[in-house]
């Protein structure tokens, strides 16, 4: 099997690591895997719950609009208005998205999160709702928990002439993907009390750092290189079922889950 190419991430994620490069053997190793056991998702139990919403489909919106705000605050922010404004707007219209029915508006027999969600900011922003009902700093809690400092620190380099705000919106999207696999990789190994050792191995999710890297990381942790291959060859195994499992919660089908990734390649690679 070919090695991966030792070029640079075009992308780093914004907690400062580089973009994995293993993300470029999904579409080789996951892309038509066996759908037949495609269970209900976060986003096919909120659509399904549109008109009379449960606990349960509330309580999956809520997760997912907490792990996706960051790229309806690009948005807004790309639209003209202030970090504390934007801020305020991006609270203003999850409190709108969790507090009233809108999901209504939504397909509920097609259709993608990512597409609903940067729809309806669209139609929040167009619509001036935002002026009369966003929630000020200091009028009382928000239905999610912002950083601004987070959202500055990767919105300001990505701010480009050519950038538009879907185009910010779809990379950050994208972004926060990851951002959320890694997390639950690193929950993973934690859980497992390999805290350290993932740590030590996740700059293999990076780039293939050649042999010489192995072979110093392996003496530091008192392996052999096949070993610490191995052990490399599991980690990218989680982290793809991880990835796979992430986008599965955004979408309806097994198809579109495919088609997500493709999204998430394409988005990344640009």
């Amino acid at each position: 099997m070919p090695r991966p190419s030792d070029e640079e991430p075009k992308q780093a994620l914004p907690t400062g690591r580089a973009l994995p490069t293993v993300i470029d053997c999904v579409p080789k190793i996951m892309l038509n895997a066996a759908t037949s056991g495609f269970q209900t998702t976060r986003w096919t139990l909120i659509k399904a719950a549109a008109v009379s919403p449960t606990t349960d489909s509330r309580d999956a919106l809520a997760t997912l609009c907490q792990t996706y705000w960051p790229p309806v605050y690009a948005f807004i922010r790309r639209n003209g208005h202030d970090p504390e404004r934007s801020q305020d707007l991006t609270q203003g219209f999850f409190t709108l998205l969790l507090e009233k029915n809108y999901l209504l508006d939504a397909d509920r027999q097609r259709g993608r999160f990512r597409s609903f969600l940067l729809t309806a900011v669209k139609h929040f922003l167009a619509n001036e709702w935002d002026r009369e009902h966003a929630q000020k700093r200091g009028g009382g809690k928000g239905p999610i928990s912002i950083d601004t400092v987070e959202a500055e620190s990767w919105y300001l380099p990505a701010m480009v002439d050519e950038a538009t705000p879907e185009s910010l919106f779809q990379r950050r999207w994208a972004l926060s993907l990851l951002e959320h696999v890694m997390a639950g990789l690193r929950a993973e190994f934690a859980l497992a009390g390999k805290a350290e050792q993932f740590e030590k191995l996740s700059v293999f999710l990076n780039q293939d750092a050649g042999e010489t890297r192995y072979k110093e990381l392996a003496d530091e942790m008192g392996l052999s290189t096949g070993a610490l291959r191995t052990s490399v060859h599991r980690l990218r195994r989680t982290y793809r079922r991880l990835l796979r499992e992430e986008i599965a919660q955004t979408v309806s089908t097994p198809e579109e889950t495919d088609e997500e990734i493709r999204f998430l390649l394409s988005t990344l690679t640009s």
